[in-house]
């Protein structure tokens, strides 16, 4: 293994040498609240990992089924808002930090090194929906059987 700088000329056209998409750089307010908004995106997350058992702890074992994780966000009620939802697959991956690993997400965030769900289904497999992977941002399909995590998203602010 042997790093190579970004600003050799054999390295021309990494995604550094250009100045495009949003910058990392105070994308991300930490609202004060348990949210955070993103001013890329404009949309307001879910800080933590949803706390979906209900016990006041966002942890390893706070999972559910897709249907559960959908439930659970279209009746959440959380920092003066009622309308969250759970993320689409292209929502869920626009907070991927693909320059961090374990977890690759801004430390804004309160994310555990693992699998989250999406609300987006998979055309053709009525059993799968799209998941992300917080510990390296690879999405990838999941069985709608499976226990996942879950961070709920809204339209902000």
């Amino acid at each position: 293994w042997v790093e190579v700088p970004c600003d050799q000329a054999a390295c021309a056209g990494q995604d550094g040498s250009y100045a495009t998409g949003c910058s990392s750089e105070g994308r991300f307010t930490d609202n004060g609240d348990g949210t955070v908004t993103d001013h890329c995106t404009g949309l307001m997350w879910q800080k933590d990992t949803a706390d979906v058992n209900g016990d006041g702890q966002s942890t390893g074992q706070d999972r559910a089924f897709w249907c559960g994780a959908l439930a659970y966000c279209e009746n959440l009620s959380f920092a003066g808002h009622d309308d969250w939802r759970l993320p689409n697959v292209r929502e869920l991956q626009s907070i991927v930090d693909y320059g961090r690993v374990g977890p690759a997400i801004d430390p804004v965030f309160g994310a555990l090194s693992s699998v989250y769900w999406s609300s987006t289904d998979i055309v053709g497999v009525p059993v799968g929906a799209w998941i992300v992977r917080f510990s390296d941002g690879y999405v990838h399909y999941g069985a709608k059987g499976d226990v996942l995590h879950v961070r709920a998203v809204r339209s902000g602010p």
